[in-house]
């Protein structure tokens, strides 16, 4: 699959998009919201997408080439949907290129910050950035059982090469009520 993935570019959007939706689809999990505390607002739901994909982008930056190529278009799909959904709820044109750059901006700090925590086995510095990104709160305390899924996800996913990644989807965590922190 990989060798011919890049010289396919309909299959190759196609992937992606399933890819993309896939990880929507997590990021929707009504647990999350219910028993994590992910906000079920506009700003939680995006939270939830890029605390997803942000997942997802570090597996494949661990993963040999294309992976590389994978995670820029993934980036990209994901941001196009941003883009159109800022327009379907009515910010016009000069206002959606700003808030698309803050947008971004606040993805690639968060993406920063998990990863370090991740990388370092740092279990609390992970849930002080996601009670203070994702919960907006200061005490990471109620952030514990997110940064449980988090840390569960991030193991899951590294036990998945690419073309599992393509073809299976992401494997993320167990549910997250059944995650202890």
């Amino acid at each position: 699959m990989i060798p011919g993935f890049l010289r396919r570019a309909r299959e190759r959007r196609r992937t992606i998009g399933t890819l993309h939706q896939r990880i929507g689809e997590a990021a929707r999990r009504p647990d999350l919201y219910e028993v994590l505390g992910v906000p079920d607002t506009v700003e939680g739901r995006f939270e939830a997408l890029s605390l997803h994909v942000i997942l997802v982008l570090r597996r494949l930056g661990q993963l040999p080439p294309p992976a590389d190529e994978v995670a820029q278009e993934l980036i990209d799909s994901v941001f196009v949907q941003l883009d159109e959904s800022l327009r379907e709820l009515g910010v016009g044109d000069m206002g959606v290129s700003k808030r698309i750059k803050k947008l971004g901006a606040s993805f690639y700090a968060r993406a920063g910050a998990y990863g370090t925590a991740l990388d370092a086995g740092d279990g609390r510095g992970l849930a002080a950035a996601l009670a203070r990104n994702v919960l907006a709160q200061e005490d990471a305390t109620p952030a514990e059982g997110l940064a449980a899924y988090v840390r569960a996800s991030a193991d899951s996913l590294g036990t998945q090469d690419l073309d599992a990644l393509l073809n299976q989807g992401p494997r993320f965590a167990a549910m997250p009520q059944e995650i202890s922190p």
